[in-house]
This record gives structure tokens, sequence and C-alpha cells, in this order.
């Protein structure tokens, strides 16, 4: 089903940007934080909160960060601290933020930076925090190199405990950390999809062959994870049989840039692309042991999985993240700006 939007549109943000994410450790609020990219001006970091009971996004802080922002993710446990990735003319940086009391107050006072991820030499990609309660540790990813930092934030202190090499690999471009086990992460390289072992810093198993632009674990299922790719859009996939995927999604008409699973319904897949839409997905997955893996090397394909395709956009989208307050909901980031905030309550039913 493909149609318009009848979201809420924030119209905040003044220049172009890629990153949104939501504050899951906002209990009582729909919140996001979102991220700009301009090479000229100032950028700025939008905390933006949905009114209880009205179809309004406001501005909660407008703060000032230096440089284009190419990654951002806010913190599980703390909703006032938040980390970017970002590029100025000396190359490229990752710091931790912590959001000034605001009081009400939309001209909010200087972000405080509380500490530089500053022991990466290569390119930075992104940083991760462990998704699920409070953890000390946080990895951030370069293009040769994963970093497992112990971090105290009331400290203002981090520092590196264990380093992973690529070696031989193609330059790493992101990843995710494993929600169900705090020692694995997956880190996307321009070819392949790599899992590592924290515990020893070593490569644990693999996709090869696969340009994968997003990875990101089922948070209700272990062993599940979606993957982004440019020409084969979303594949979903078991980690205990990684020869062939155990689901197929058709993606988007041109690169599928980002896909991510519903917090509380775990069949629900959002994706986003640069054909200007975001779609919703119902794929459901069987985790089973009894499910052999598909002998033709073609995987299981769903009928009519697409539910929604939200076109209202004039262009590309690089940012979505589902609400952890309220699961029904999903924010989404063009690159013009433009936030839109969207309900998929009328396609809950059809789970």
């Amino acid at each position: 089903m493909q149609g318009g939007s009848s979201g809420i549109v924030y119209g905040g943000l003044k220049y172009q940007a890629r990153c949104i994410a939501d504050v899951r450790a906002d209990a009582g609020s729909t919140t996001f934080l979102a991220g700009t990219l301009s090479l000229k001006e100032e950028n700025e970091v939008h905390l933006i909160r949905l009114l209880p009971g009205e179809n309004e996004l406001v501005c909660d802080g407008l703060f000032y960060h230096p440089n284009e922002i190419w990654d951002l993710k806010s913190c599980p446990f703390d909703h006032r601290l938040f980390s970017t990735v970002y590029t100025s003319g000396e190359g490229y940086g990752a710091s931790i933020w912590k959001i000034p009391e605001l009081y009400g107050q939309s001209n909010s006072p200087q972000l405080e930076e509380l500490f530089k991820l500053d022991e990466h030499m290569a390119k930075i990609r992104c940083v991760l925090w462990w998704p699920l309660g409070k953890h000390d540790k946080l990895i951030s990813i370069d293009d040769r190199n994963i970093f497992l930092w112990n971090i105290d934030p009331s400290n203002k202190s981090a520092k590196v405990i264990s380093q992973g090499s690529a070696d031989m690999l193609p330059n790493l471009r992101g990843g995710a950390w494993d929600p169900h086990n705090h020692n694995a992460v997956a880190a996307i390289t321009e070819s392949s999809l790599h899992f590592w072992d924290l515990r020893s810093m070593k490569r644990s198993n693999a996709i090869e062959h696969a340009h994968i632009r997003d990875v990101d674990y089922n948070p209700k299922k272990q062993n599940i994870i979606a993957t982004a790719e440019d020409e084969l859009g979303i594949r979903l996939w078991d980690l205990r049989m990684l020869k062939h995927p155990v689901k197929d999604l058709p993606g988007h008409s041109h690169w599928t840039w980002a896909a991510r699973h519903n917090p509380e319904y775990d069949e629900l897949i959002l994706s986003a692309g640069t054909d200007s839409a975001v779609n919703l997905w119902l794929a459901e997955v069987r985790t089973d042991d009894s499910r052999p893996e598909s002998p033709s090397g073609s995987p299981n394909r769903q009928e009519e999985p697409l539910l929604h395709s939200y076109t209202d956009y004039e262009d590309s989208i690089y940012g979505i993240a589902w609400s952890s307050h309220d699961p029904s909901l999903f924010a989404s980031l063009s690159y013009d700006g433009r936030v839109v905030l969207e309900s998929v309550k009328p396609y809950l039913q059809r789970k």
C-alpha cells in the first residue's frame, strides 16, 4: 500500500540533516534528538518532544554543535547524554555530550562536552551504546578498528580497554551491538558483515559478498538481524545459519539506507531509502531450530509484506527511529531537515 503522509511535521531544522535518535531513557514522553549537517553554518542538535494528548512536535532544547554531525546516538540509561561523530577541517572526531538542565527554556545553554573518544587515527564511523540498561562500556568504530571503551560520565572520563583490527578486511562503515549479548557486535564493511566477540576482539562469523548499508538486531528475538542492502533490499538472517537469509523484503526503488525493528512488535520493520520513501513491513520469522535452510539459496519470500509506504518527502531519507515510549510511533528525517512523526496503529491489527 502506498500513500502520502498524514504525520506530524517538525519544521525547526534549518539545515540539511541525516541523524535522528530516539531518547530511550526518557520514560515519560516520546522524545527524539536530531543533528544537522551544514558545511558553512554552525550546526545544531534539536531535542524534539511530542506534546502529550496533542498533535504537535515541540523543541525542548536547541543546542549549537561546532561541526557537521554524521552519527548521533542517545544514551539508553541517561536522557541527558548522547554521542556524536563529526567532521571538520581537521578530520573526524567523536564526543560524548551532556544536555544542561533546561527548565522549559527552548533557547538553551551550551552543551557540555564530557569527553572525546580521541584514540582514533582513521576516519570514525559510529559510536554504539549497549541498547539495554546501564552499561559502563562504549564501542566506537573507525575505518580500520573497533574500540571498546570503559566510560565514567560522572567523572568525565573514557579509557580504551581493548581494540580489534580489521586487518585485511575492506574499510569498516558502521555496526550494531547485540542487545541479547553485550559481548557481540556486528560490523559492516564495504562488501560484507562481520561478527566480533568483544572478549577476544576476534571475528567469529561473517556474511560475505553483501553490499550492506545498515544492520539491526531484533530486540525481542535472539539471533535475528535485519540488513539493508544496495541491490537486494532488506534481508533477515538467523545468526545460527548464515548460509542463506531466512527472508527477503524488496526494499526500495533506489538504495535502501536503513532498517529498524520495532522495539515491541518484533515483526514490524521500518526501512528508509534514497527514493524519498519510508516503508513499513510485516515480516514474520520463525526461530525454531528445526527450520531448514533454503536448499536452492533462494530465501523464504512472504506474500505482500509491505504494509504501507510513506512517500510524502522531497529528499532522501537517511534517519528513522521508533519511539521507545510509544512503539506505535516513529520519526523520520529527510536530508532537507524535515522531521515527520507517524503512527502505525492502523496496521497493528494486521499483525
